[in-house]
Order: C-alpha cells, then sequence, then structure tokens
C-alpha cells in the first residue's frame, strides 16, 4: 500500500533547495575523486631496463664526439636511424642545412622515430642527440676541445631508445613520436668575438618546429630528456615548463613520487634554461616539459661537468637513467 505525506509549501521548498544543494555538494565531490582516481595508474607499464639504456648510452660515445660536419656524427646519425628502425618505428630523416653563430653551415639531421601514426591521441618524446664541439666551462686551454656528451646528449638518446624497445615489445594505447633533435650544443662560446646572434642554440628543434616530419603535427604534450644520466642527479620544476606545460610536469612528478624516486624528481622551483621545449612549444604549440638535471648548488645551475671534458662514461649513472626511463614509460603508458 502506498503512502502520500503532504509537506506545507514552505517546507516543501525548503527540502527541495536542501536537496539540490546536498545534490550539488554530492556531485562536485565526486567529480573530484574521479579526477584524483584518474591521476592513479591503472595500466602496469613494462620495466624499463637501465643495463639496456646504458648500453645505449656508451654505444653513442663510442663513436666520438658528435659534433656536426664530422664523421663520427654522420656514423651516429645512421646507428640511431637503424636503431629506431629495428625497434618497429617507422623512421625520418629530416636533413637539413643549418647556420651556426659564427656562419657555419652544419649538415644537420633530425630523426623521428612514430609510432601508432594513424592515432591522433600523441605524446612526443624528445632529446638532443649531437655534443658540444667546446669545452668551454672547463679549464681555457681545453676550450676548443669537443666533449664526449655522455651526459650531455647521449643520456637521453640512451633512455629513449630502451624505452623504443619496450614499444615494441609492447605498445601503449597511444600514439609516440620519439625525436632525436641535431644541432642543440652548437651555440654560441663565451670565447667568441664576433657579432652575438638570437637563437643559436637549438637549431635541430628550431627548423623541426618550422618544418615537422608531417604537416600540422600536433601531440598532446612533450617530454624532452636532456642530461638525465649523471650521478646524484636531481630534477627540479624547470621554469619555462612550469609556464607553459605545468599540467603534464605535475603528471610526471607524481608517477616519479609514485616510484618512489623522489629524491630525483624534486618539487620545487628549479632555474630557466634554453632549450628544445622552448622551440616545440613556441612553433607547434604544444606544452613540453624538459626532464632536466638541475643543481641549486653550483655557479652554472648544472652538474660541475656540463660542457667540460668530464661528461663521459665514468660520470653516468644507471640509477639516474632507471628513475628518468621508468617514470616516463609510467606516463606514457597511462596516458588514455
Amino acid at each position: 500500500m502506498e503512502k502520500h505525506f503532504q509537506f506545507p509549501l514552505q517546507i516543501l521548498c525548503l527540502c527541495l533547495l536542501i536537496l539540490a544543494a546536498t545534490a550539488c555538494g554530492s556531485s562536485k565531490k565526486n567529480t573530484q575523486e574521479q579526477e584524483d582516481l584518474s591521476e592513479e595508474p591503472t595500466v602496469q607499464a613494462p620495466l624499463f631496463n637501465a643495463d639496456s639504456a646504458y648500453a645505449y648510452v656508451a654505444r653513442q660515445v663510442e663513436f666520438g664526439p658528435r659534433v656536426p660536419n664530422t664523421q663520427a656524427h654522420r656514423n651516429c646519425g645512421n646507428y640511431l636511424e637503424a636503431q629506431l628502425k629495428k625497434f618497429g618505428a617507422k623512421v625520418y630523416s629530416q636533413e637539413a642545412e643549418l647556420m651556426a653563430y659564427d656562419g657555419t653551415l652544419l649538415k644537420a639531421r633530425n630523426l623521428i622515430g612514430v609510432y601508432n601514426p594513424d592515432t591522433r591521441k600523441r605524446v612526443l618524446l624528445c632529446a638532443h642527440w649531437d655534443t658540444r664541439p667546446y669545452a668551454d666551462e672547463g679549464e681555457e686551454e681545453k676550450h676548443h676541445t669537443p666533449i664526449d656528451g655522455a651526459n650531455d646528449g647521449a643520456s637521453g638518446v640512451g633512455v629513449l631508445l630502451e624505452i623504443a624497445r619496450q614499444i615494441q615489445l609492447q605498445a601503449p594505447t597511444i600514439g609516440i613520436d620519439i625525436v632525436f633533435f641535431d644541432a642543440e650544443d652548437y651555440g654560441t662560446p663565451d670565447f667568441y668575438d664576433g657579432p652575438r646572434k638570437p637563437d643559436t642554440w637549438c637549431l635541430g628543434s628550431q627548423y623541426w618546429g618550422r618544418i615537422p616530419h608531417v604537416p600540422d603535427y600536433k601531440a598532446r604534450f612533450g617530454i624532452l630528456l636532456d642530461m638525465v644520466g649523471g650521478k646524484g642527479a636531481t630534477f627540479y620544476y624547470e621554469g619555462y615548463s612550469r609556464r607553459t606545460a605545468n599540467q603534464a610536469m605535475q603528471k610526471i612528478w607524481k608517477a616519479a613520487h609514485r616510484r618512489g624516486y623522489d629524491n630525483f624528481f624534486i618539487q620545487s622551483a628549479g632555474g630557466e634554461v634554453t632549450d628544445d621545449h622552448i622551440y616545440v612549444n613556441q612553433f607547434r604549440q604544444i606544452p613540453c616539459v624538459d626532464i632536466i638535471d638541475f643543481n641549486p648548488h653550483t655557479d652554472t645551475g648544472f652538474n660541475p661537468n656540463w660542457h667540460t671534458v668530464n661528461d663521459n662514461m665514468e660520470h653516468i649513472d644507471k640509477a639516474t637513467l632507471q628513475a628518468v626511463g621508468q617514470t616516463v614509460m609510467d606516463v606514457i603508458y597511462n596516458e588514455k
């Protein structure tokens, strides 16, 4: 038997208002809970292999300094292209002559490995593969000596090669584009006496930003890896990334902390760096996060081996490669 309750009109209106307010509050709370839950990983990413990444770093260093217009540079470029193809990527070799700060024409080569090319849901992973032609942050007598670039160059590429190998074995649901930028480290040295030009660093990413490997290239966000293999590395919130790609940055640092890598990924502001991520954002409007070693205790803000002849394999740490590689994999395998 149904029961019918009758309320005075004033009480009925009051009850309806309370019910509506409660419902709105509940909806907001539920939405917040869903957002919080969505940040938790739902996919177990493959395990990153730091030994493998370390071997890819060492192999690059074996070619010698990868300075544009040298045989070592050409040989390493061929190796990187072959590795991407070996790991199942559709590969683009983007060649261009780029003018350096002093008028030198650099025979540059951006290498792009594409996975799941037909989907529009994409994430960009990138690093530079060239090395500095000058050890101009070390002793003056070695300022014109090219560096090995084990950390500044090879480490980011080594991590991405290992990620490419893992993608071939188990692909994420989204599209991944791995870009190795060239001519990043040929910027104007302090000892140069000629006229100063703007934007002499990151020439390869500037070129790719204006002329991407496919027309109108877009990605949800990008992750740039630079100097991600040094012993005792710490990755702070890089300034430009924080202003232009903060949402993606927070996602990355939270993923790192869930893995227990909080001693590497520091949730504090670091410096602002001129790097490839700036031109990815400026020319392609892609928010791009720079994961880059920042040392608040040095005058340069970088580790003491930066742009010196000491940037060699002796100072590469598998633990750092592991922390960065696994974090990036956790992010891309949980991107919906």
